[in-house]
This record gives C-alpha cells, structure tokens and sequence, in this order.
C-alpha cells in the first residue's frame, strides 16, 4: 500500500450501528430485527434505484419510504406518531464500540466522513477535494461491499471492515485491506 496521508469512512454501517434502531421497533412488531433488516435492505435498494434513474431524492426521504415499504412488507402496522419515532431513532443510532478509539487513534491525520446522509448528494471525489490529498494516497474505510468495489474504482486505498465475515463482492474490485473492526486501521 502507498503510505496514507488522510482517512475517509462512509457512515452507514461502517461508524453507525444502523441496526440500533431495534429498540425502536419492539413498539410496532415483536420482530424488530427483521423490520430493521428489511428496512436496511430496502434503503440501500431505494437509493442505488435513484441514483440509477437519475431520480434523487435526500437520503432521508429514501429513509422514512423504505420503512413504509418495510412495514407493509412485514404485514405490520404503525401511527404516524409511532412512524416519526422509528426515524427519530435513525438521527442517533449508536456508534460501533471501537469508533471513537480507532478515530481517536488517527489525530493528527485528516479524517472525514463521505455519506449520502447529507442533505445534498455526495461523490467518491469531495474526499480529496475537501481534504486536499489525492485519493491514492486517502484510505477509504467502509463496512460495505459495494463502496469498497466504489471507491476502488475512483481511486481510493480501501479498507473492508468486515465485521461479519462475509464473502467479497463480486464486482471486479477488491480492498486492499481487511479488518473486522475499525481499531485495526493502519496509522
């Protein structure tokens, strides 16, 4: 690998706990990881479908239209009331244990957040414009399959944090580096 001058991670999943939002569920279905995993997959469908159309739309109106899908998916039912307080819980999912030693670990060096949770859409290439490093010479760190195959496409060192052990994408590209967690970056 070619020494790294500065860090990218994607949020979703790789510093968020998407799955933390199970709590939150037990008020409509005694199955919240399932609703949460459906609407996790659902998300991720809605926004790759956009992108694909040319129809964006704000991560968070992909957010609350994947949950609806989700709850009729599941045969459930949920009150506006009981809607609004399942994504209020998508505004503070937890963090994975290791986040912020692994972060704290790499002061010194820049360090910034890529995600298509902003407001307005974000690309592969505001990390080396932002950061004012080439993206060869910038870690991208992800938990997810697609962004790795991504990000390696535009450039990026990429890191997989394979937290669960899964197989690599099949997609042409792979990271230059595993790890399970994020307190196994390289500094």
């Amino acid at each position: 690998m070619t020494p790294i001058r500065g860090y990218v991670f994607d949020a979703y999943g790789t510093l968020f706990d998407v799955h933390s939002v199970v709590e939150a569920g037990r008020e409509i279905t005694s199955d919240p990881a399932t609703l949460s995993t459906t609407w996790r997959q659902k998300q991720l469908e809605y926004t790759w479908l956009r992108a694909l159309m040319g129809a964006y739309a704000d991560f968070w109106v992909i957010t609350e239209a994947a949950l609806r899908y989700a709850i009729r998916r599941l045969g459930l039912t949920a009150t506006e009331p009981q809607l609004r307080r399942l994504m209020e819980a998508y505004l503070s999912l937890a963090c994975f244990p290791e986040v912020k030693p692994a972060l704290g670990r790499l002061a010194g060096r820049p360090r910034a957040v890529l995600s298509n949770g902003a407001p307005a859409m974000l690309v592969y290439a505001l990390g080396p414009e932002t950061l004012g490093v080439s993206a060869g010479e910038l870690l991208f760190v992800s938990s997810n399959g697609w962004d790795v195959a991504g990000a390696k496409a535009f450039g990026y060192q990429v890191a997989w944090c394979n937290r669960s052990g899964a197989p690599a994408e099949e997609l042409g590209a792979r990271a230059d580096l595993v790890i399970d967690a994020l307190d196994k970056l390289p500094r």
